[in-house]
């Protein structure tokens, strides 16, 4: 991994079907899976977004499990 201070790539935000966040250089493909969630620039800047956003670590399927145990 390039040293975060000296890294001066452009990442996007992206996020799978579970709703987990990740992100992935803005040059690369895509893995199966993960889709680009709007976000592009600075690996900080993506980070941050990704800290915005993803407030409940659990998985989309776990939440919706846990959920459907209350109802």
């Amino acid at each position: 991994m390039a040293d975060e201070q000296n890294d001066d790539r452009v990442y996007r935000v992206v996020r799978n079907d579970e709703e987990q966040y990740s992100i992935w250089p803005a040059d690369r493909d895509l893995p199966a899976g993960w889709h680009a969630e709007g976000t592009e620039g600075p690996r900080a800047d993506c980070l941050a977004r990704i800290g915005e956003v993803w407030t409940d670590m659990r998985p989309l399927s776990l939440r919706q499990r846990m959920a459907a145990a209350q109802s």
